[in-house]
């Protein structure tokens, strides 16, 4: 009877040793996939993160209408990086400068010098331009001195002047044809006065066309 009982006793122990073995746990069953995905960044993505970077790409991809690469995904909650800006491709070219207009006609020299000075090399060199340009016009160049000094030498003084100018134009390729020195001394000044505005203005080569 006693062994009967143990035997008994077993049979049930083991059927429900059995049964616990074969129920499945009900917290195992609603886990969440262990997955994870690692960006180049070394961020760790679940895979419901991942799934939802792959959705807003191709989101991206049909409004822009256009291909973007897969790396181009912004993990949810990160801040997308600006676009480079490209610069110009090239400044804005200036202007040409103004036409500064006929050159000067009259030169004007120092107190007894009859050397051309740096400030009429300009104006020298546009009469030459038009001479060269124009085989058949001429010009006198008139000298003209202050009324300082005795006529001979103020006559000489003009002439010297002229003749200056008349050098510069040939150096620069006028014919000498084109080109004639005259002197009219202190006989013909333009400004009236015995002072040193006055002067100033008579010491001076006058380019007129012949």
């Amino acid at each position: 009877m006693r062994t009967w009982l143990w035997r008994c006793l077993a049979l049930v122990f083991a059927a429900s040793m059995a049964a616990c073995s074969s129920t499945p746990d009900a917290a195992h069953e609603n886990l969440p996939p262990t997955l994870v995905t690692r960006t180049s960044d070394a961020t760790v993505w679940t895979t419901a993160e991942a799934e939802a970077a792959a959705k807003a790409a191709a989101a991206q991809r049909q409004a822009s209408g256009r291909n973007v690469p897969p790396a181009a995904a912004v993990r949810p909650g990160a801040a997308a990086a600006s676009p480079a800006v490209s610069p110009a491709a090239g400044a804005a070219v200036p202007p040409a400068a103004a036409d500064a207009g006929p050159p000067a006609r009259l030169i004007y020299f120092d107190f007894d010098r009859y050397d051309i000075k740096p400030d009429f090399n300009a104006a020298i060199e546009g009469h030459a331009r038009a001479l060269a340009a124009a085989p058949g016009r001429s010009m006198v160049i008139e000298g003209h001195a202050d009324e300082r000094g005795g006529a001979e030498y103020n006559l000489a003084l003009g002439q010297k002047r002229a003749q200056a100018v008349v050098k510069a134009l040939r150096l620069l390729g006028v014919a000498d044809a084109q080109v004639e020195a005259v002197s009219f001394g202190d006989t013909r000044p333009v400004a009236k006065g015995s002072n040193e505005e006055a002067w100033a203005q008579n010491r001076r080569a006058e380019i007129k066309d012949r």
